[in-house]
């Protein structure tokens, strides 16, 4: 765990090393104040809706940028092979690099309590909704980041790294939409159904938008993480011979 806690501490401190990680919070506060405040207004309801069903689609094109540095920027510069040959174990360089990403997105998560607070102070809104919707998206970005985590260490260089990381993600989100699935069931009957149900996302984080926070979908999204992270150690194992 110490070597995890080396590298969380380095990946972390890079992020804010270049002006990148301010311009993305900014741009990242920006866009999900900008669709929010546009919805509320029209909307004319207390609540946060509108902000945590915008956020999987936000996500999927911000989370990506966030990971794509975290294992191909390290073959770019050609220390890759330095750290795969550090006395400690692939999966603790690999828990250090994904935790930092993490706790920068949840930097940036926390720039949007603004909202909540505002929300509180013109109306009555529903709290433990808005605590439910705060947890599916802190799981939601994990997730994102764990798929970001495996594109990364696929790739050689970070533009390719977003590419794959994006059309990932977005794969996951509309394998869980409806209609997606209805067209899947169209051409293999119970095949749309069976994808929704199991790797399709949106039904899983919409019950948390409801203010549901259940083990199923909390099992969901914490084991869809795992496995992505440990398809990624097992990759960067192969690496090493």
């Amino acid at each position: 765990m110490q070597g995890s806690l080396t590298i969380f501490r380095r990946e972390f401190a890079a992020y804010f090393n270049s002006p990148i990680a301010y311009i993305f919070i900014i741009l990242f506060l920006v866009a999900n104040a900008g669709l929010f405040m546009t919805g509320f207004f029209l909307n004319g309801a207390a609540d946060l809706r509108g902000f945590f069903g915008n956020l999987p689609i936000v996500l999927i094109l911000f989370i990506p940028a966030v990971s794509m540095r975290l294992w191909a920027e390290d073959k770019r510069l050609g220390t890759f092979e330095l750290l795969m040959t550090l006395p400690m174990r692939t999966v603790d360089v690999m828990l250090g690099k994904y935790l930092a990403a993490l706790a920068f997105y949840l930097v940036a998560l926390a720039g949007t309590l603004t909202l909540p607070l505002m929300v509180i102070a013109l109306g009555n809104p529903d709290t433990g909704a808005m605590f439910s919707g705060y947890v599916g998206a802190v799981l939601l970005g994990a997730l994102y980041l764990g798929i970001g985590t495996f594109t990364s260490g696929l790739m050689r260089d970070q533009i390719s790294a977003v590419i794959l990381g994006v059309m990932a993600c977005f794969l996951l989100f509309i394998l869980g939409d409806g209609a997606v699935a209805s067209t899947i069931d169209g051409w293999a009957p119970g095949l749309g159904s069976l994808l929704q149900n199991f790797l399709g996302l949106s039904g899983h984080y919409e019950m948390m938008l409801r203010g549901v926070i259940a083990a199923g979908d909390l099992a969901y999204f914490v084991g869809l993480t795992v496995v992505f992270l440990a398809l990624n150690t097992l990759w960067l194992e192969g690496r090493k011979y």
